[in-house]
Formats: structure tokens, sequence, C-alpha cells
């Protein structure tokens, strides 16, 4: 009789005991949901680095939070050649697409930014919609221990009216070929002369 009994009441008394137990861990705030909250809540919040070399994370000297549009370094061969010019007209292209005229015009040659005022230059895009800048492939010449480099420039874009505008000139750069003496700002490609004329 005894041994019946137990086998007919310990389901009942296991499921009781299960009951009784989660009742206490509910009481207590243990269950899963409680336990597992404050772990995640104490995990250190981590902020992802930028990629190395993200153009929008770089800011220029004047640390204003703008982009910093001066050429990406290249290898010292590939300096000297077409591509090294070329890494300067574009990085100028760009700076007057995104309407950061300081920056163009800091890249300008000691004659041009005389002729031009920063404000000057930067009002001959101010007023256009849409800026698009065109460098065209050019031409190397060599003078004097010197290297040149020529190429047509031309900006498109909208005034405030919606008409088209077309800004057509010329942009030769240069740079020392490797003499002796030499500063590392002769040694690099740079503006020598810049033009620049509205034709609409």
């Amino acid at each position: 009789m005894g041994l019946v009994f137990m086998r007919m009441f310990s389901p009942c008394l296991m499921v009781l005991s299960c009951l009784a137990l989660a009742a206490c861990e509910q009481k207590n705030g243990e269950g899963a949901t409680g336990a597992s909250a404050p772990e995640a809540a104490s995990a250190p919040e981590t902020a992802r680095p930028l990629p190395e070399g993200d153009v929008a994370g770089a800011t220029n000297d004047a640390d204003d939070g703008a982009p910093d549009l001066r050429p990406p370094p290249l290898t010292p061969e590939a300096e000297r050649g077409v591509k090294g010019a070329r890494n300067v007209l574009l990085s100028f292209a760009r700076a007057i697409e995104l309407g950061d005229y300081g920056q163009a015009w800091a890249m300008l040659g000691p004659a041009d930014r005389e002729k031009w005022t920063k404000a000057a230059f930067a009002a001959i895009f101010s007023d256009l919609d849409d800026i698009v800048v065109a460098m065209p492939d050019g031409s190397m010449e060599g003078a004097a221990g010197s290297s040149y480099y020529s190429a047509p420039i031309s900006v498109t874009g909208k005034d405030a009216e919606g008409r088209p505008v077309r800004i057509e000139g010329e942009a030769i750069l240069r740079r020392v070929n490797d003499i002796e003496g030499a500063s590392p700002e002769q040694l690099r490609w740079h503006f020598e002369t810049v033009t620049l004329s509205a034709t609409h």
C-alpha cells in the first residue's frame, strides 16, 4: 500500500516542487530574463573606429571639421610622374565640387593667391548649383630642371535662375626634378598658374 501511494503521488510532488522553486526565483527577481538584463546593461559600449584612409573622417589643418582634400600620398615613383600631377588636380576639382573653396584656393600658387583673394576666388563659384569640374588629360613637359604638367579645366553649373554656366581655363603644375637643395614643397607637384574665365 505504501509503495502504491508513493508511485501515485511522486509525479505530483515533483511538479509541486518545481512550481515552488520557480515561484521563489520569480519573487527574488532571478528569472532568466532578470539575469540577462543586468549583464547586457553592464557591457561596455565601444565605438567602431573609422577605416584607415577614410577621407570623410580626416580634417584639415584648420580643424574646422571640413574634409581634408589634400592629395593622398603616392609612391615616390608615381609622385614624380603624371599620376602625381593629376593627383593634385583631382583634389583641387573635388574641393570645388564640394564647395570647399578655401581649400581649393590654398592649393593655388602664390601669384594666383595674390590675383584672387580667398573671397574673390570663392565668389567665382559660390552662386552656382550642381557644380561639376572636368579636367581632361593634359601634357607633360620638362625644362631647366623642372617638370610641367598642363591640363584644361572646365567647370559647369547652374546660376540662381537655373541657366547653365560654364567656366573654362587651364592649370599648369610644376615640380622640381630632384635637384639637391630643393625643398619638399618644390619636389612635389604644385600649381604654378591657373586661368579661369566664364563663357556662359
